[in-house]
């Protein structure tokens, strides 16, 4: 008997169904973004300085939802003594996922919201416990590395000491890990002292209306900075095969 294209029609898409399903995942999650200024969202004052985690939220929508509670100067011991971490960690849901970059404001000895590296680890170890005893996911990232080059032209390694904390904290925990420290040095030594310009806020007196005597920040990104860190946090994750990068819709 000879099948009409009709039927064909509705016995491929029978047969295809189950598999698109498949590829969606079902439950709504919400991604958690703890931590400082370089994934913080902005507000236009301090444009064209970006967070990475203000890019981070356009790769995903439908099933997964993100919401950044990074906050402008903050360190692990701050961001729990204001009462930052309780509201995240109440509303965690099992599969939520909460990505966890700390170190900028821990390790300057001179800053208020200096954390010695005993606290800073235990702080640390307390997102990932209480990420957890929610049945949601913690993932560990190290501070994402400063432009610093010295007169020579070498990239200074500046949160050496804390970003290894990070490092054997998620071994120890079993914890994926996004070495965004070591991953942007690398991108900064390819570009150069001169090109890596590119990535942070460097404005020339009068380019820009927030910053009219200019500004040189080689810590904060501006928007293409703060894309190319989502991006390469993305791939990581994409690297380590996490669950996460199941709900991206949009390509980096």
């Amino acid at each position: 008997m000879k099948l009409t294209y009709t039927y064909l029609h509705r016995l491929l898409w029978a047969l295809a169904l189950p598999l698109l399903l498949a590829m969606v995942p079902e439950k709504k999650i919400t991604i958690y973004l703890i931590g400082d200024s370089t994934m913080s969202v902005k507000s236009e004052r301090y444009y064209p300085e970006t967070g990475w985690g203000m890019p981070f939220v356009y790769f995903f929508e439908g099933h997964a939802s993100v919401d950044n509670r990074a906050m402008n100067g903050r360190s692990t011991r701050t961001f729990l003594e204001e009462n930052r971490w309780q509201p995240v960690q109440e509303g965690l849901q099992e599969g939520d996922y909460v990505l966890i970059q700390f170190g900028h404001n821990d390790e300057v000895s001179t800053k208020k919201s200096y954390t010695n590296e005993v606290e800073y680890r235990a702080n640390l170890r307390r997102f990932v416990a209480e990420t957890r005893a929610k049945k949601a996911i913690p993932i560990l990232l190290t501070p994402v590395a400063r432009r610093d080059f010295d007169a020579e032209g070498t990239l200074q390694d500046t949160h050496a000491v804390y970003s290894e904390l990070v490092r054997k904290l998620a071994a120890e925990e079993l914890v994926t890990l996004v070495d965004l420290d070591r991953l942007n040095q690398q991108r900064l030594r390819v570009l150069g002292p001169e090109r890596s310009k590119d990535l942070f806020v460097h404005l020339l007196p009068g380019e820009h209306p927030n910053y009219l005597q200019g500004k040189v920040d080689n810590t904060h990104f501006n928007e293409y900075g703060a894309r190319i860190m989502a991006q390469i946090v993305l791939g990581d994750l994409r690297r380590h095969k996490s669950g996460l990068v199941d709900y991206v819709v949009r390509r980096e």
